[in-house]
């Protein structure tokens, strides 16, 4: 998934950008949960249609969203034709489109939400958690960082890509996946030495 999708916050006035983040979250849980549960390709393509509508609504670039979905679609496709192969079309249409509503109905929510509004959200929710063990103030960095962790990602594999296609190996798959794995890990492994340097990895 590219960068522009996850974390691309467009400020604005609209009752969705006006919602508390914990709402828009619980929203959104519950939303899945229902595409999730209700059976048919119909309803899955209603409910992309609806998140779509939803994307308009809180303002969201078309070009830079449909951009950001080509990876997505890559993904989409090829479940699609696996999905046709083992349990046919109509169940193939129904996973596709509950897939790509939920993908959609989390750009609104990234779209009409800074990071941080959510993560204080996450925390305030977990914080009843606390006398079980739950460390709110923890799970909130784990959440934040896989949110930044996501398009940092997707910038390594472009240029893994560019770098490929610039030595004429764009069709080689060790030449994308070797230097993206290496590259990724080792941005973990330097997160994870910062994290501990701090004393916040220590638990």
């Amino acid at each position: 998934m590219s960068a522009l999708l996850l974390g691309l916050h467009r400020p604005g006035s609209t009752l969705l950008h006006r919602l508390p983040a914990g709402a828009k979250l619980l929203l959104l849980a519950a939303a899945s949960i229902l595409i999730a549960v209700v059976r048919g390709p119909a309803s899955a393509w209603v409910a992309v249609a609806v998140a779509i509508g939803l994307l308009a609504w809180a303002g969201a670039d078309p070009r830079t969203t449909v951009r950001s979905l080509r990876g997505l679609m890559i993904v989409l496709v090829v479940l699609g034709v696996f999905q046709v192969w083992q349990a046919g079309w109509a169940l193939a249409f129904e996973r596709v489109g509950d897939l790509l509503a939920m993908v959609l109905l989390a750009t609104v929510v990234t779209t009409t939400t800074p990071v941080d509004d959510m993560v204080d959200a996450l925390v305030r929710a977990l914080r009843p958690l606390r006398p079980l063990g739950v460390n709110p103030e923890a799970v909130a960095l784990a959440f934040s960082l896989m949110l930044r962790a996501i398009p940092a990602v997707a910038e390594i594999a472009e240029e893994a890509r560019q770098a490929a296609v610039a030595r004429g190996l764009e069709r080689s798959p060790r030449a994308r996946l070797t230097p993206l794995v290496i590259r990724v890990v080792a941005r973990a492994r330097l997160t994870g030495e910062a994290l501990h340097a701090r004393g916040l990895a220590d638990d």
